[in-house]
């Protein structure tokens, strides 16, 4: 597997494999514990994860916040259809005002734009929908798809 970020070059290893692994499960996992768990050097450890910082293989760490016990108690996607393909930076920059929108892609298929919204209640939703999302000129149309529960939440396998 080969990654790229400029013009440096890197192919992960079983070593590599095993430190993101570990980092993606604790990210707060000292070098010297990694070290001893792979049966390598901290410096060696040190080394392969600013590497693998240098090719864009990882891109920072972060805390993982419990939206639900922030009191954000309903997730949903909206698909949203743009009037015109052009219309598309400029949706994305109102959309990225919007702080419920929690992610967006753009997408092939029915959707121009697919999106995560959290919210703190259906009539918070109801809210942005009406005076926040709807407003945006560039949106033709959008569907609206509450989530009931989130069973699976994994990052990649490396």
């Amino acid at each position: 597997m080969q990654q790229e970020k400029g013009d440096t070059h890197y192919r992960i290893d079983n070593l590599d494999k095993s430190i993101l692994m570990a980092l993606m499960d604790n990210a707060r996992t000292p070098y010297a514990e990694l070290a001893k768990r792979f049966g390598v050097s901290p410096g060696t450890i040190h080394v392969r994860v600013e590497k693998m910082k240098q090719a864009g293989i990882i891109e920072g760490t972060r805390v993982q916040v419990n939206a639900k016990k922030l009191g954000y108690d309903v997730c949903c996607f909206i698909g949203i259809i743009l009037k015109s393909a052009r219309d598309y930076p400029r949706a994305l920059a109102q959309l990225e005002a919007l702080e419920e929108v929690v992610e967006a892609y753009y997408t092939t298929g029915h959707y121009n734009i697919f999106i995560k919204v959290m919210t703190r209640s259906i009539d918070e939703l109801q809210r942005v929908l009406i005076h926040r999302l709807q407003p945006i000129e560039e949106i033709q149309s959008t569907e609206t798809l509450i989530s009931l529960q989130q069973p699976i939440d994994r990052d990649v396998t490396p």
